[in-house]
């Protein structure tokens, strides 16, 4: 059991007790902190108290949280793209509609679940047995190329390249509309949405700085071909950004408007380009993936202006 000790400030006074909580620890929904109040699991200024109760600046409340029950995956010999490998990582190219890792209401046919079985256990343990070698991810339906470490060592190397901005990912994105400017950059921080779980929202909670710079390469009918280069990787970061200049990815069934086009079954953004240091060799390597299937019959109906 893990004690977390939260102290209201004056800003968050009048705000009901089990939003405040939830609010303020990621990792637990609205609806978990009510069951943690009917257990007498948290305590208000030394007591248990009820969830309607309104907080005051400078209470203390202490939420006892279980230990949580990690998933556990297991090997599953589901195919893989493998653009390249060597004994320290492999660089995947994901189709859209694969999950990266088990989680609840995924808990099989993920990329980890492949990976375990093609790489019989060799993979990175730094992010626990359930995101065993993933060093970044992509959303479940984003299309392209993952890097993966084999081990410790890799994986230290890469996510150092990723924080110092020098670990290079490119993507492709169909977007809602027209670009004000032929290309630009998006700095707008990204949290957790205060009104959704689910969703990230500009200036969120727990909100982190978030860098992403675009260059339209083809204007369409109604919308825009652009090539987008992360200098940070938020959650869900290209597509929060596009939503909030007003130009949502074509088909985002989260932070978009309009109705899948022309049958476009989530949203149409590719991770097509990586460059990165190889930690062993210190050699530069890119890989590029071509645009997927889906992304091609979906600019083939659009007409070029």
């Amino acid at each position: 059991m893990t004690e977390e000790v939260l102290i209201v400030p004056k800003n968050r006074e009048g705000e009901r007790l089990d939003k405040f909580i939830a609010d303020s620890l990621l990792s637990v929904s609205r609806s978990s902190v009510q069951k943690l109040m009917d257990e007498k699991s948290v305590i208000l200024n030394g007591k248990a108290t009820v969830k309607s109760v309104k907080v005051k600046e400078n209470d203390e409340i202490s939420v006892y949280l279980p230990d949580p029950e990690e998933l556990k995956a297991l090997p599953q010999d589901i195919p893989l793209s493998i653009v390249y490998e060597d004994n320290d990582l492999l660089v995947v190219n994901k189709p859209k509609g694969m999950v990266v890792h088990p989680a609840p209401g995924n808990p099989d046919n993920t990329l980890v679940n492949a990976l375990l079985f093609h790489c019989k256990g060799s993979l990175s343990g730094i992010n626990g047995v359930i995101r065993p070698g993933i060093v970044h991810r992509i959303d479940k339906d984003t299309s392209g190329l993952l890097i993966v470490a084999k081990n410790d060592f890799a994986h230290i190397s890469l996510s150092e390249q990723i924080q110092a901005h020098s670990f290079k990912r490119e993507y492709r994105g169909v977007v809602l509309g027209h670009m004000k400017s032929e290309k630009g950059s998006v700095d707008f921080s990204i949290g957790r949405s205060r009104t959704d779980r689910k969703k990230q929202a500009i200036g969120g909670i727990n909100a982190r700085n978030a860098v992403t710079h675009y260059e339209v390469i083809t204007r369409y009918e109604g919308f825009d071909l652009c090539k987008f280069r992360l200098e940070t990787g938020r959650t869900h970061q290209i597509r929060v950004h596009c939503a909030a200049l007003g130009h949502p990815i074509a088909g985002d069934p989260v932070y978009g408007s309009e109705k899948n086009t022309f049958g476009l079954a989530g949203q149409c953004l590719h991770a097509k380009t990586l460059g990165f240091i190889h930690p062993r060799t210190g050699e530069y390597m890119e890989f590029d993936s071509p645009l997927p299937e889906y992304f091609v019959n979906f600019l083939s109906h659009l007409k070029e202006q």
